[in-house]
């Protein structure tokens, strides 16, 4: 049996963590090559311990001295290095095989990237890196043969819906539209007084998911389905008029797709990131993920429901920065990023992030994508105003 030899961009994340534990269960077939974190320095020194990469790759170069040190001392024989360019090497790493980009937010665009370029399997858990650049990223797909499968539950469960050769275009293949699901989050049933003074406790108290702050604020906000619904665009060639999105409560109906004869084909499974992971890991082949069998009649139920876009308006904004194109994605992930970290620091309240999101927007006009370099530069700028907004409305 051949061995597949994995990155880990954010190994010690949910997705990472996740990854580790799936990779686990089939010691025969998969090798990890590199680890890589930015802060939770002892989780991944324990997985360097447990899993003996070739590579692990931190933030700075006091971290690496420090991990280096600690490593040496339990025997373990992973060189640590650090920086944006040791990340972009160990994705493109001739010896790798699969990378599993699972880095939060637009730090995680130029490695995945490399993947990409190289002509990886890439299982993109990273949304930011076609949100950001989806033309460009879909053409270095396109241009290296790399292969892409998403992990996002719902994107996953999307593509194992669609017929093998959606790539010709989905109403030559008769696909109708893609329903796209989301729980509702933790705030689901509060009313918009209510949600003027959640928490970020509250926020990251996701009622079916274990996931990380950034994406659980992002799923509290609905922002985390408006980041979806244009990486589905991407991911499947699709109009954002396509895209339907439904919260279905229960996250057991993982994302639908409906076809011009009435045939509706949905995934299910129980709420747990390991069926994706494994899923992409071993297509088109299953392989076992650790995951417990779904009991529909312990379920008993299954609700569905329109998203309220008065309450959530983030969702709204996501849908104008698909249909406008360009840089506007870019600025619309660069200050929700600002946002979400505003208000998990306390500088801010939950319902000013689509505020502050808007006032980028508004602020900014869209242009044609050139590079990525004039992605960055977008997103850099679109930063800079959601810092200044905040600090001119104190």
């Amino acid at each position: 049996m051949t061995v597949s030899r994995i990155t880990i961009l954010g190994a010690t994340g949910s997705i990472g963590v996740s990854t580790l534990d799936v990779i686990a269960r089939h010691p025969d077939e998969y090798r990890v090559h590199a680890l890589t974190g930015h802060s939770r320095m002892d989780v991944l020194a324990d997985q360097c311990v447990l899993h003996r990469p070739v590579y692990a790759v931190v933030a700075d170069e006091q971290q690496a001295l420090s991990l280096q040190s600690r490593l040496d001392s339990h025997g373990v024989p992973t060189r640590v290095r650090h920086g944006a360019e040791a990340l972009a090497e160990v994705s493109a790493d001739g010896c790798v095989d699969i990378v599993m980009a699972a880095l939060v937010g637009a730090a995680g665009l130029r490695p995945t990237l490399a993947a990409v370029k190289a002509g990886k399997r890439v299982l993109l858990a990273n949304k930011e890196a076609l949100v950001m650049s989806g033309a460009l990223f879909m053409q270095a797909v396109r241009d290296s043969g790399a292969q892409l499968l998403p992990i996002d539950s719902e994107h996953n469960a999307i593509f194992q819906c669609m017929p093998v050769d959606y790539k010709s275009g989905l109403a030559k293949v008769g696909v109708r539209r893609i329903l796209l699901t989301a729980s509702g989050g933790p705030f689901r049933e509060f009313s918009a007084e209510q949600l003027a003074s959640v928490t970020p406790a509250q926020a990251c108290a996701h009622p079916n998911w274990s996931m990380g702050q950034k994406i659980s604020v992002d799923s509290a906000s609905m922002m985390n389905k408006g980041l979806e619904l244009i990486e589905a665009c991407w991911l499947f060639d699709a109009r954002p008029d396509q895209v339907e999105i439904v919260v279905h409560p229960q996250s057991v109906v993982h994302s639908l797709v409906d076809y011009v004869d009435g045939t509706v084909l949905a995934q299910m499974g129980n709420p747990d990131m390991r069926t994706p992971i494994a899923h992409a890991l071993a297509w088109p082949r299953r392989i076992d993920s650790g995951v417990s069998a779904l009991d529909l009649l312990s379920v008993a139920r299954l609700d569905f429901e329109a998203p309220d876009g008065e309450r959530f308006p983030c969702l709204k904004l996501a849908r104008q920065a698909a249909a406008t194109g360009g840089t506007a994605c870019a600025i619309l992930n660069a200050a929700n990023e600002v946002a979400v970290s505003s208000f998990l620091s306390g500088r801010m309240g939950f319902t000013d992030i689509p505020v502050m999101i808007e006032h980028a927007l508004g602020s900014m006009p869209s242009e044609a994508v050139l590079d990525l370099d004039h992605i960055m530069l977008a997103d850099r700028k679109a930063r800079e105003l959601a810092e200044a907004w905040l600090v001119q409305r104190r």
